[in-house]
């Protein structure tokens, strides 16, 4: 299939290659010429405009763009608009907000234009491991453009197929899933990047508390010095971090901010009261993560 790509970023670039790894035709802009130069010399076609982008393209064409959410994004999708033609598509893989998609999508209807918004996960490693993809669209936008996800996505060897999931059911299993219509994508992704925040800031927090075990406020005989790159080595090997037993005394002893550890200590106590999904979610995974078996309520 053939697609363009504007914005070769490290990420675009990376997608572009993937791509043409997997037997499409690429053609692409930047406003950086070395990084048209650079995909040129690995077979993409280059182009030295958004006008000429779309010439080089046949339709129905469909072109991805993969820049920074806000001005850069919206100016580019308002130059498309322009320019392609009725069946024409336009992808959105960056990080804008599924409002803007769902107006965007609605501008470019009324050219009889194309739109899907696409949650790309993946980052520097997306090119030998594939990027997992949250996709917003019309079915038959889906439909069409489905190489394209396919060839992005990491496969279904990427992971161990999922216990007592049934045969065939759709396209997770592959990486790829369309959640529903414009804007649902970005939707996905947006709770996908709070999710990892969070995790992120666990991981911060904890290594902090260890960092500060020796601390000078601390009784002498409740002091430790930890390697604590030794430590996140040994915990990549059979540990289940996320299932740690949250507690903020250490973090208070050591005047160490631990703003998540805390909400999660916070919400452990919570769960023992009238059950949320979020909670009922959390004792699934104390299961999973940690072999923690719960009783049920009353029990």
């Amino acid at each position: 299939m053939q697609i363009g790509m504007v914005g070769l970023g490290r990420m675009g670039s990376n997608m572009a290659r993937r791509l043409m790894r997997g037997g499409h035709e690429c053609v692409v802009f930047d406003l950086s010429a070395d990084s048209v130069a650079a995909l040129e010399k690995e077979g993409a076609k280059g182009a030295k405009s958004l006008p000429d982008l779309v010439s080089k393209l046949a339709g129905p064409r469909a072109v991805w763009v993969m820049l920074p959410a806000g001005a850069a994004t919206e100016k580019t999708v308002e130059a498309l608009a322009a320019l392609l033609n009725p069946g024409d598509a336009v992808i959105d893989g960056g990080n804008s907000h599924f409002k803007d998609d769902v107006r965007r999508a609605a501008r470019l209807a009324q050219n009889r234009i194309e739109y899907a918004d696409a949650g790309t996960s993946g980052g520097l490693w997306g090119l030998e491991r594939g990027y997992s993809l949250m996709v917003g669209a019309a079915l038959e936008t889906f439909k069409r453009l489905e190489p394209i996800f396919k060839t992005l996505a990491p496969g279904k060897a990427a992971a161990p197929p999922t216990p007592g999931r049934p045969a065939g059911r759709g396209t997770a299993e592959e990486g790829y899933l369309r959640c529903g219509p414009v804007g649902s994508g970005h939707f996905a992704k947006m709770v996908h990047n709070g999710i990892e925040y969070g995790l992120m800031q666990s991981f911060a927090e904890g290594f902090d508390i260890l960092r500060n075990a020796a601390s000078e406020e601390l009784p002498v005989e409740h002091r430790f010095e930890y390697d604590v790159a030794e430590l996140a080595e040994v915990w990549r090997r059979g540990s289940v971090v996320q299932s740690w037993l949250l507690t903020i005394e250490a973090a208070i002893a050591e005047a160490v901010p631990a703003d998540v550890l805390a909400a999660s200590l916070f919400a452990r106590f919570r769960s023992r009261r009238d059950h949320t999904f979020a909670e009922k979610i959390l004792s699934a995974m104390r299961q999973k993560f940690g072999g923690h078996v719960e009783r049920p309520a009353g029990g």
